[in-house]
């Protein structure tokens, strides 16, 4: 039984830039081909490590992962939608881990036709993750990409839907991103860089070739930017985007005429972004051309000068997607950091808004794949409300509900409560916080034990939206607060662009401040603080516990981005190079210097920490394995204090962990065992004592 932290040895390493150097003594963790020997026997001893320090909490991780599964329909099904004739849903069976494709024709719902059953895909493999999956529209082939190592490089397979029988073509290496050409036989896909994983070639498929024949459509040869492709509402054009953090460029290419040339809509502007889409003979382009948080316009081409405002850019309100119907617009707009749905009839300019009344909540379009419909599909969910799938007929405004997520069979939602606050930061920003917690649990003398989570980057808007699996934490006491920071899009674009390159302390002082405030407000007692945080959310708590360690009593960092430097001088790994204007390019000193002053690891000092526990994924495309490992042999090193630091690492999974319904639920309760220990002095000491 390993009863001591591992200790990784030291290896003389030494990183210069900009007459600077950093020793890299853990430099030697770092494997790309993943086989290293002694890389792998030192991340199984961490994770034996892990496994025997949280020996004590094997109960309560197990009926944690019983209370969340349960709340889990175990047949569950999805609202079947109609496309092109067919009905099409997914369904579960009991004790599964993947769902069934299935579909039937319209108005025969006794002629099911299962498409693709998950599990036997996944049958043998470690990680199985379905992706984007197309009918031809001839309705004779289903095409459907597949990851089965964890690292987003999906295959792409072709089942003929007359005999079940799969085709010999095999797409290797691609995005996963397909779509069908009208004749039915041919697919349009995008291919991936070998090493960096960068989405940045467009191929031509016919049906029944191999992949050497396909022909390339486009290639991008800026490494900043990814390359995706999608349909038009139309159903009439192939749109090839290319796009980075601050510009973006779209393509078009009629789907009747797959062997066309794409044609160029706009040339790329910097600070310009834009989207492309297509109906009713018309383009119409979402675009920041006249203010950072979009407008809407109707166009013949790509002239700016003759674009017709139909929705002007507004200071307040940042328009995120539009879709079109033949009668109506849909907007899904973000004010005050909350989702709206504003319904526009496109003839007489009739307007309807729908309203939502949680103080904190998250709306959406769901799958409308019908344009000639005159009824909306959106879902609607809060921090107390379970996911509800609506339909809205949008003349009459009649509403039924379609679905609500199934979430235990005591759940009582007027049992919890949910608040929306506003913190100020210390440079004056107002910053929104979304809290809940079970109102017969929580006092407000702040004896409660509070968790913070936060994200804060890419401009992704964390919104309030409901989670099965946290009533196990508050139902147990806790308070759960996101912190909707800045790097973020909750208030809109300027909200984003102050937490971003030169401005990214903001991010890691309003989560500061925001966890500070809570507890002087009493949702939290000073010494039962919780902060949690995957990806870049990693990175902000790896960053945090830097900055301000003695606010919290223990942090779960998933996956985190923690040795941010080193990563981004490093063009060969996945993602560096698209991102530049998101972090910086440190090839540049002023941004060098402003990364490393945040970069977790390279802040790593003698100090005391929090109890951590930090996990990661062998296979991780997005945050390589080593960033974790690293800095976990480094805190372990320099850190002052006899807390808790585990790292356990996933040999089979990458960024997302575990596949299946199911078995993610056993990381979940890991995770959530460690924070209710830390908050419970019996079993803290329990841990402890080791």
């Amino acid at each position: 039984m390993q009863t001591t932290p591992p200790a990784a040895r030291r290896l003389p390493h030494l990183h210069q830039a900009h007459g600077d150097h950093r020793a890299d003594p853990y430099h030697w963790l770092r494997d790309d081909e993943r086989r290293d020997p002694e890389v792998l026997a030192h991340l199984r001893r961490e994770n034996r490590y892990c496994e025997q320090v949280l020996a004590p909490l094997g109960g309560l991780r197990e009926q944690l992962y019983r209370e969340m599964t349960a709340r889990l329909r175990q047949d569950d099904c999805s609202v079947p939608y109609l496309k092109r004739g067919y009905w099409y849903r997914t369904r579960y069976r009991e004790g599964e881990e993947y769902g069934l494709v299935e579909r039937y024709p319209d108005g025969e719902p006794h002629r099911v036709e299962l498409l693709l059953d998950g599990n036997e895909r996944a049958r043998g493999q470690a990680y199985y993750e379905q992706g984007q999956l197309a009918v031809s529209p001839d309705q004779q082939t289903l095409a459907f990409a597949e990851d089965f190592v964890s690292r987003r490089q999906y295959q792409i397979r072709f089942k003929s839907l007359a005999s079940g029988e799969l085709y010999e073509d095999l797409l290797e290496n691609t995005s996963g991103n397909l779509v069908w050409a009208k004749d039915g036989k041919t697919l349009f896909y995008v291919k991936q860089d070998d090493n960096t994983l960068l989405p940045y070639q467009v191929y031509r498929h016919r049906l029944g070739t191999p992949q050497e024949q396909d022909v390339l459509m486009y290639e991008e040869r800026d490494p900043a930017f990814y390359t995706s492709i999608y349909r038009s509402r139309s159903e009439d054009y192939l749109f090839i985007a290319a796009w980075s953090t601050v510009s973006s460029e779209v393509r078009w290419l009629p789907l009747d005429e797959p062997t066309a040339s794409p044609v160029l809509f706009l040339e790329r502007e910097r600070h310009h972004e834009y989207e492309l889409d297509h109906d009713q003979g018309g383009f119409y382009v979402r675009s920041n051309k006249d203010g950072a948080n979009f407008g809407l316009y109707q166009a013949r081409d790509g002239d700016r000068r003759h674009w017709r405002t139909l929705i002007p850019a507004r200071e307040q309100v940042l328009l995120e997607e539009v879709l079109l119907f033949r009668d109506w617009m849909v907007l899904e707009e973000r004010h005050q950091g909350l989702v709206r749905l504003r319904l526009i009839h496109r003839r007489d300019g009739r307007e309807h808004e729908i309203r939502f009344d949680d103080p904190a909540y998250v709306c959406w379009l769901d799958i409308n794949p019908e344009a000639a419909s005159c009824r909306l599909r959106y879902g609607y969910c809060s921090m107390t409300r379970p996911v509800t799938l609506y339909e809205l007929d949008m003349e009459t405004l009649a509403r039924r509900e379609l679905k609500r997520q199934y979430a235990g069979e005591d759940f009582n939602p007027e049992a919890y409560r949910s608040e929306r606050l506003w913190i100020q930061a210390r440079d004056g920003a107002r910053v929104p916080v979304s809290l809940v917690y079970r109102a017969d649990k929580f006092k407000r003398d702040g004896s409660n034990p509070l968790l913070v989570y936060g994200y804060g980057a890419y401009g992704a808007s964390l919104d309030p939206d409901f989670s099965s699996a946290r009533l196990s934490l508050l139902d147990r006491g806790f308070v759960y607060a996101i912190a909707h920071v800045r790097g973020g899009e909750e208030l809109g674009r300027h909200w984003y662009e102050q937490g971003r390159l030169l401005s990214k302390q903001n991010t890691f002082n309003d989560f500061i401040d925001v966890t500070r405030e809570l507890v002087c407000q009493g949702y939290g007692h000073s010494g039962r603080i919780f902060a949690a945080g995957g990806s870049a959310g990693g990175l902000l708590v790896g960053a945090v516990v830097n900055m301000a360690p003695e606010l919290f009593r223990g942090v779960v960092a998933a996956v985190p981005f923690v040795d941010v430097l080193s990563t981004m001088l490093d063009e060969s790994l996945p993602l560096t190079t698209g991102e530049y204007d998101e972090w910086g390019n440190p090839q540049q000193p002023e941004f060098y210097y402003y990364i490393k002053s945040y970069s977790p690891y390279d802040q790593v000092a003698a100090r005391a920490y929090p109890h951590m526990l930090v996990t990661t994924g062998l296979h991780d495309s997005q945050v390589q394995y080593w960033e974790p490992a690293k800095w976990v042999a480094r805190l372990r090193e320099l850190k002052t204090d006899g807390n808790l630091l585990l790292l356990h690492c996933d040999l089979d999974t990458g960024h997302g962990g575990k596949s299946g319904r199911f078995e993610s639920y056993h990381e979940l309760a890991r995770e959530y065992a460690f924070l209710l220990a830390l908050a419970d002095e019996e079993l803290a000491a329990r841990l402890m004592a080791g």
